[in-house]
């Protein structure tokens, strides 16, 4: 073949080759993607709206859960961890062990011990008034108290005061705040039936975090619950706070400085580890509420994909027009893609925001700390992109394998 022919050849070819389509900007990409949103404005927000309540759930459950363990924490870390109690355990028949009547003054010995204060439990109950049957107790129960009590487990007053050496002495009583509650009793200075006597209320205690049993209790002085109520002096509870560097090394030996001669039969626990407890029990929880946010968002992909398949459906005559226009398979797939990938992702936006606000409402309405994540905010708004990707597979698919000629006869 001359060279004449193979020139005239390749010009000939150059003329009639078929021009390649033009490569899209990521900025053209956004606008073609998004043409469709503009024109259909009401279903694009309602599709988004599913979106946007799914992942307004999810960072609503991890903002308030978050916001809860931080306000958990902040009440360990101001009540402390280094409160230890000593309470008896079971001896060899079974029963319950008592502790000698010198036990706090015994564990006061050990030297990284701040503080040691004790309880004692009395066989009385205390009603509003003597006319009540004394079979209706509400579950308060009477409670020998060492004047220290209060100090060494961290406890405030609502009202009035605690006892001292001299309301110590004599028929005076401290409630709890149920106990408070449940008695009617909302003041100091009245007066209520305890062991058919009457005793003077001089303070009601604000609930006690660490030790919740003195919140349903009635707290008598040590020395007039020997005097008025046939105390034997034994305590059933010692509470002591020790040097935060030392809680493990006092929390060994509590029970052997306690009972030498059986040190089995008492036992000995921290109470902050129920509130450490709660921490992990939270997680739990904001785990479950966390999937069925997840379900909420799985629905509004579900909603998503609906819309997109429509959109194929109605723009038939556009999809033919830019096919025979040259633009590829490829260059379609991307356009609706990028479309169900923005809808999706305005709709974690916007429910990231809605989360935000409802945490914040709920925090401040029950006055805690407000923290969420942010890899929270982010990995929710990436969630929603990703199920909007999914969602729009198959819809882009099914625009990507229309031919133009197929595509252009449907109008």
């Amino acid at each position: 073949m001359s060279t004449a022919t193979k020139s005239r050849r390749a010009t000939e070819g150059s003329l009639y080759a078929l021009p390649k389509p033009a490569r899209l900007r990521p900025r053209d990409v956004l606008s073609v993607g998004l043409s469709g949103l503009r024109g259909r404005k009401l279903r694009a927000v309602l599709s988004a709206l599913g979106i946007a309540i799914g992942v307004a759930a999810m960072v609503a459950v991890v903002g308030i859960g978050t916001s809860s363990q931080a306000r958990l924490a902040n009440q360990i870390s101001a009540l402390g961890t280094n409160l230890l109690s000593v309470g008896p355990g079971q001896s060899f028949s079974g029963q319950d062990a008592p502790l000698p009547a010198d036990a706090d003054a015994m564990v006061e010995r050990i030297g990284p011990v701040k503080s040691a204060t004790a309880t004692g439990k009395i066989k009385a109950s205390v009603r509003r008034n003597d006319r009540i049957d004394a079979g209706i107790t509400g579950g308060i129960g009477v409670l020998a108290a060492r004047e220290d009590l209060l100090g060494t487990v961290g406890g405030k007053m609502r009202s009035g005061r605690f006892l001292d050496a001299a309301t110590g002495r004599y028929p005076t009583v401290v409630l709890g705040a149920t106990a408070a509650e449940r008695l009617a009793v909302e003041e100091p200075g009245g007066q209520v039936w305890l062991a058919d006597q009457w005793f003077t209320v001089v303070g009601i205690l604000d609930p006690v975090a660490l030790v919740p049993d003195l919140d349903a209790s009635a707290l008598v002085g040590w020395e007039a619950a020997s005097t008025y109520l046939g105390f034997d002096g034994r305590p059933t509870s010692v509470y002591t706070r020790t040097k935060e560097s030392a809680v493990e090394q006092v929390r060994d030996v509590l029970a052997r400085t306690v009972n030498p001669a059986h040190p089995n039969e008492v036992k000995v626990s921290r109470p902050s580890d129920a509130l450490a407890a709660q921490l992990a029990a939270k997680d739990t929880f904001n785990a479950l509420l966390l999937g069925l946010g997840a379900v909420a968002l799985l629905v509004g992909g579900v909603g998503v994909a609906n819309t997109m398949v429509i959109a194929v459906l109605e723009r038939r005559q556009e999809i033919g027009l830019r096919r025979a226009l040259g633009a590829h398979r490829g260059q379609i797939r991307t356009q609706f893609l990028t479309e169900a990938v923005t809808l999706a992702g305005l709709g974690g936006i916007a429910g990231a925001v809605l989360g935000g606000a409802a945490t914040y409402a709920y925090t401040s309405a029950k006055d805690w700390p407000f923290e969420i994540p942010g890899g929270a905010l982010a990995a929710a708004v990436g969630a929603s992109a990703v199920v909007g990707a999914i969602a729009g597979l198959y819809p882009a698919g099914r625009a990507a394998r229309l031919t133009p000629t197929e595509a252009l006869a449907t109008g």
